[in-house]
């Protein structure tokens, strides 16, 4: 066989001609795009501020007001960055706000309090992400190495670890004594609180691990095409792993934040956090099958929650009315999401031929994945697949 012959058979076949997707052009990649998924999401958020500033002049506008929405937006702002780790990786977990519980009980027992006035407070704070990192790696080596869905192994985690936490506690809140502990965190720098700063800085080194780290690109991977990462040389096992134990860490620290500005430890923290969480980081246009996220689409997807109960805190109404407004968004903005990354409303076509759903490029991860096989043969990609990361 000749060598053209060889370079002809080794090309991949080229996809059927169809029809162009609808809503295509620049301004259609443009919106599809990271930076105009988070532009519309920066709009979002100007545009309730605006209603919250037109319907509460007063009240809205105030600088204590901004203040509260950040630190609300805290606690819940920390455990959606882990949050977005597990779903780009193509998990999910349930048992977040369970976590939550568990860690902040454990870290104000008697004992763990004790410790803490003998040594350190800091005895507290590496009791609560010890604990959370912990439940994590359990989650982990039940779903990568036992083989468990992740949705009935964080459930079943979220039983367990919010039913250990009322054992601990013995269905009793435990104060917080330790003065210290409660000066550093419930303070601030130069008016900013220090829970802000904590989040500020958990959601930057959140952005740096995922964009500029090589476990980001094979989570990357690993959530686009667990197989083709496989194939390039990803231990996709012990990845799913660590994903599930980063996500249990901020839960710890997001335990700590939580004893700091409730002054307490209960087993009753952190109840539907798994729920808001995963709303801000749908919102913030991560998808669900995994494969493609931002960590700044998640902050302003928490932003925009916290504002919104704000406002209708603000205009006196009820939590049921805030409870089906996050519902119709959370639907709207998955629809927003196929709609813009296929050009339909279709699942089945996101997830078997757009760019949000294609293995991403693993090359600076771990090589390439075909090593020059032919596409479609063993060891190489599908035919027509590509390697774009959205």
């Amino acid at each position: 066989m000749s060598s053209s012959t060889a370079a002809t058979t080794a090309e991949a076949p080229r996809p059927p001609a169809g029809p162009a997707p609808r809503g295509g052009g620049k301004g259609a990649g443009f919106m599809s795009g990271p930076v105009g998924r988070n532009l519309g999401l920066v709009v979002a958020l100007v545009v309730l501020c605006i209603v919250g500033a037109v319907t509460a002049p007063d009240r809205f506008v105030d600088v204590d007001n901004v203040l509260t929405i950040l630190r609300a937006a805290a606690v819940i702002g920390v455990v959606s960055v882990g949050m977005t780790f597990v779903i780009i990786g193509g998990g999910i977990d349930l048992s977040v706000g369970a976590i939550v519980a568990l860690s902040s009980v454990w870290a104000t027992t008697l004992a763990t309090q004790a410790m803490a006035e003998d040594v350190h407070w800091v005895v507290m704070v590496f009791t609560a992400l010890a604990v959370g990192a912990g439940a994590g790696l359990v989650n982990g080596v039940v779903i990568a190495y036992g083989k468990l869905v992740a949705f009935i192994a964080t459930l079943a985690m979220l039983a367990a670890a919010r039913g250990l936490a009322e054992i601990i506690a013995n269905r009793r809140t435990q104060i917080v004594q330790n003065a210290d502990f409660l000066a550093f965190f419930s303070g601030d720098v130069l008016g900013v609180p220090t829970l802000v700063i904590i989040f500020a800085l958990v959601a930057v080194a959140g952005w740096v691990l995922l964009n500029r780290t090589t476990f980001g690109r094979r989570t990357f991977a690993v959530g686009g095409n667990a197989e083709a990462a496989r194939l390039a040389g990803i231990r996709v096992q012990r990845h799913t792993m660590w994903l599930y134990v980063l996500s249990g860490l901020t839960c710890g620290i997001a335990a700590v934040m939580l004893m700091a500005r409730t002054t307490t430890g209960s087993s009753t923290h952190g109840t539907l956090y798994e729920l808001d969480a995963i709303a801000a980081v749908v919102i913030g246009g991560t998808l669900l099958i995994g494969g493609r996220g931002t960590i700044v689409g998640t902050v302003l997807g928490v932003l925009i929650f916290t504002t919104l109960g704000n406002v209708f805190t603000l205009n006196n109404l009820s939590s049921s009315a805030q409870a089906v407004a996050r519902g119709v968004i959370i639907v709207v903005a998955v629809l927003l999401q196929m709609r813009l990354a296929t050009g339909s409303f279709s699942l089945r076509r996101l997830g078997r031929g757009s760019d949000a759903g294609s293995p991403p490029a693993v090359a600076g991860a771990a090589g390439t994945v075909s090593g020059g096989a032919t596409p479609g043969g063993p060891g190489g990609p599908a035919p027509g697949a590509t390697t774009d990361r959205a």
